[in-house]
């Protein structure tokens, strides 16, 4: 069942969103050195890393490619050295997080091919400009951990921040070599799902039959959000990321720019992508990405990509994105 946009505030929402104690948020962090000197043109990843974050699945939303028109700091062109992405994990070892028994041992991932796609500016405003990069690294995936008696709805207890969450947050590290950009880029998520993404998995893969299914269904792209968590760069067009899928259910406007390419959502209709209800105003969900440029500092340090502490964002009436919340 689809839910378009425009009747989603109507009806009793089709995912099952959670809540996590509430706690004060965290802020995307600004330098990596001591001298600020940290090479990072564009950053709007959350640090240090919540236990989750809301974010959107591209199985639950037919979605093939997801990302953001951004602009850099400062100079009129960049060499890109890394791209860091976070990811939400929903996936469980054995059981499932909607079913309430998710059980993962320590240390159980999965492997997951995802591409990184650098555009150019767009030229007529709607479509990317040309293809500047493109990098494609298999990454393992933990699974989220197993359901806590300490929470409830089957969700895993985060010790640090004492909270509760349904999926994990995760950072993953796309590495770059002489990826010339100018002053803006786009930037695309992308990676296939068992029905979904420019190649599909197909239901043939072993997971596919078995009671918890296939990690990659229930891997989401993390979002945080604009201009709260960024504190490098800015967006193009605030409110207005890119995506590819292949019903008008998931644009502003309802596909009439097209479906089924990458294009901003949505060129000739008001943005939407809001965090709270009604989502025409900022703040605005934006894809979670920190990009580094070696021109900047060639000897910038990176933090670990994987930390935690606690944050929680307020759940509002955002099924209409298929976005799911913690």
């Amino acid at each position: 069942m689809r839910i378009n946009k425009r009747t989603a505030l109507l009806v009793v929402p089709i995912v099952a969103l959670s809540i996590a104690s509430f706690v004060l948020p965290a802020s995307a962090d600004s330098n990596e050195d001591t001298n600020g000197k940290s090479g990072i043109i564009y950053n709007s990843v959350v640090t240090p890393l919540p236990g989750n974050l809301p974010s959107l699945g591209f199985e639950a939303t037919s979605t093939s490619e997801f990302g953001n028109a951004v602009n850099f700091t400062a100079g009129s062109s960049h060499v890109i050295s890394k791209v860091v992405v976070t990811l939400s994990s929903w996936g469980c070892a054995s059981g499932s997080w909607y079913a309430k028994t998710c059980l993962t041992p320590k240390d159980a991932n999965f492997s997951l091919p995802i591409t990184l796609n650098v555009y150019g500016p767009s030229v007529d405003g709607a479509n990317p400009g040309a293809k500047l990069a493109a990098a494609t690294q298999t990454f393992n995936i933990d699974y989220r951990p197993s359901a806590s008696p300490l929470c409830t709805e089957g969700r895993w207890y985060e010790k640090s921040s004492k909270s509760c969450f349904n999926g994990l947050a995760q950072n993953i590290t796309f590495k770059l070599k002489n990826v010339k950009v100018p002053s803006s880029a786009i930037f695309g998520i992308t990676y296939n799902t068992t029905h979904h993404g420019y190649a599909p998995i197909g239901q043939s893969a072993p997971c596919f039959s078995t009671p918890q299914g296939c990690g990659y269904d229930s891997l989401n792209v993390g979002l945080s959000e604009d201009p709260t968590n960024v504190t490098k760069g800015s967006s193009v067009v605030p409110g207005k990321p890119w995506l590819a899928a292949p019903s008008g259910d998931w644009y502003a406007d309802g596909g009439a720019a097209g479906v089924g390419t990458f294009r901003m959502d949505s060129p000739n209709a008001p943005a939407w992508w809001g965090v709270n209800s009604p989502s025409d105003s900022a703040p605005w969900f934006v894809p979670a990405i920190k990009v580094f440029a070696n021109d900047e500092n060639k000897n910038e340090k990176q933090l670990e990509d994987k930390q935690t502490s606690s944050a929680s964002l307020d759940a509002k009436s955002n099924e209409k994105k298929g976005i799911k919340k913690d």
